[in-house]
């Protein structure tokens, strides 16, 4: 039989505090989780601008519904509209530098094949698919 466990601090004075290294890879882990499970809407927290960002070019891209910001007066919340067409998302740990010249092997590396799927870069110039990177020859 297990018992309650919980996960003391170094010190084993009290209960260690799990901490958050990715808010951008939680958030697409909780929404690909959910898209898995069949559901139409999830609730992702923290807020963060690059989250906004993402979730901006993945509806561009028809990959989410709507998604409303719901402010908490703490870290935020944003509601998404799941509309089934996620297969898969996530984020690349550790973060590679890709120059605009090395992003035609990263496509196939990553994506399924030509047409289908989106990279997402974090450049100078802002976030971009990889298409529109490609076209403004920047890196990530």
């Amino acid at each position: 039989k297990l018992a309650n466990v919980a996960m003391l601090s170094p010190s084993g004075s009290r209960p260690a505090k799990m901490v958050r290294i990715s808010v951008l890879g939680d958030a697409l882990k909780t929404m690909y989780n959910a898209e898995k499970r069949g559901k139409r809407q999830v609730l992702l927290r923290p807020v963060s601008k690059v989250v906004i960002k993402f979730l901006q070019l993945m509806q561009k891209h028809g990959y989410i519904g709507e998604f409303e910001l719901v402010d908490d007066h703490r870290a935020g919340k944003i509601v998404v509209e799941l509309n089934g067409r996620l297969n898969k998302c996530g984020v690349m740990s550790p973060r590679y530098d890709v120059g605009h010249h090395e992003i035609e092997a990263w496509i196939g590396r990553l994506l399924p094949s030509r047409q289908f799927g989106v990279i997402v870069l974090t450049t100078s110039a802002g976030i971009m698919d990889h298409e529109e990177a490609r076209r403004k020859r920047v890196g990530g």
